[in-house]
């Protein structure tokens, strides 16, 4: 039996009528998905795209989602922050978490009035799970009066316990703008590391993973370069130190898409979850993406169908305590609130 029969979820047929409505959509992802399986997709494209009006619900579609979900029914596309500050700002009722449950949680903290969803409730986080509120709160008595940087990747139970978050493409700037001379970055092990490879201040680290990063190694990267010459190799900051030496360019997802459009490369590897690259391939078909597909077994767990089950259900609501809500706001905002570190030099 399947995990869609497990929660009863209708197979829906493909008609004439739903090959024509939805046939814009399919021109936005068709040099990424083959012509013979969208006749699958296409009809809960169609049936989700009705709802979400009625149901004055928006999608958040993060880069790690496969591009039926990702071009044809987010409303919002890009990082877990990102997506969570654009929901925050619409006139929704609904929002529907296409990713994992730390992101719902997320969405939740900034937009605690809105109905969050997720599509499946077993859509989590190897490095979310690595840490707990408790954790943090040990870590405090080890190191009385270090900051502590908690990562956005994080249960909101781990926010409330940390004074600032960090994303990866801030996390920098968030470590140069606190006063101390040691901080304590959680939890992800190798960001940390990266980071402390751009600073003079001490870096204390916390032994989390994010279980598609950390299986990339510096010589699969040696390989990819001999196997495709002139290869260009961008890395996100939680894989490995050494994988990051090897690269080309090493930056969060948004900036990661930002280089291919700004250097147009005719050749490009991302060192990432292997979905991005086909929908960073949609924006940008003359550029060859050559894929080693490390896939997150979290991330695919979210389907057309489990989120126009959602969306008919209103499940699964995901909620935080609003006390917790608050202290982890308070982290996230103190983030909102660095300035870029050319952007202080300026001043």
């Amino acid at each position: 039996m399947t995990r869609n029969e497990e929660m009863n979820l209708p197979v829906l047929p493909y008609t004439p009528e739903i090959a024509a409505a939805t046939r814009a959509d399919y021109a936005k992802v068709a040099h990424v998905i083959p012509e013979i399986e969208w006749p699958v997709h296409a009809p809960y494209v169609h049936a989700i795209n009705r709802l979400k009006k009625e149901r004055n619900a928006v999608i958040l579609g993060h880069n790690y989602m496969t591009p039926e979900i990702f071009h044809c029914v987010a409303d919002f596309v890009g990082d877990s922050l990102a997506l969570a500050r654009e929901a925050a700002k619409t006139d929704a009722k609904v929002i529907v978490q296409a990713g994992v449950h730390f992101m719902a949680e997320t969405s939740k903290i900034l937009s605690p009035e809105k109905t969050v969803l997720i599509p499946d409730l077993e859509a989590g986080c190897s490095l979310a799970a690595s840490i707990t509120g408790a954790d943090v709160r040990l870590l405090r008595q080890r190191f009385p009066g270090v900051p502590i940087v908690t990562y956005v990747n994080t249960s909101a139970e781990v926010k409330a316990e940390s004074d600032i978050c960090c994303t990866s493409a801030n996390a920098l700037d968030v470590v140069e703008s606190l006063a101390s001379d040691t901080v304590l970055m959680i939890p992800d092990e190798y960001l940390a590391q990266n980071i402390a490879k751009k600073t003079r201040k001490k870096i204390l680290t916390w032994a989390g993973h994010c279980e598609v990063h950390e299986r990339f190694t510096g010589a699969q990267i040696r390989s990819l370069r001999q196997d495709n010459p002139g290869v260009i190799v961008l890395a996100h900051p939680e894989c490995p130190p050494e994988v990051v030496a090897e690269a080309d360019f090493a930056g969060s997802t948004s900036a990661m898409i930002s280089y291919v459009g700004a250097k147009h490369p005719k050749r490009v590897v991302m060192i990432t979850e292997c979905s991005m690259s086909d929908n960073v391939a949609v924006q940008y078909p003359d550029v060859e993406f050559i894929r080693p597909c490390n896939l997150c077994p979290h991330m695919k767990r979210i389907t057309l169908p489990k989120i126009l089950h959602s969306l008919q259900s209103l499940t699964f609501e995901v909620k935080v305590d609003p006390l917790i809500a608050a202290r982890a706001k308070a982290a996230v905002d103190a983030m909102l609130k660095v300035k870029p570190i050319e952007t202080r030099k300026a001043a």
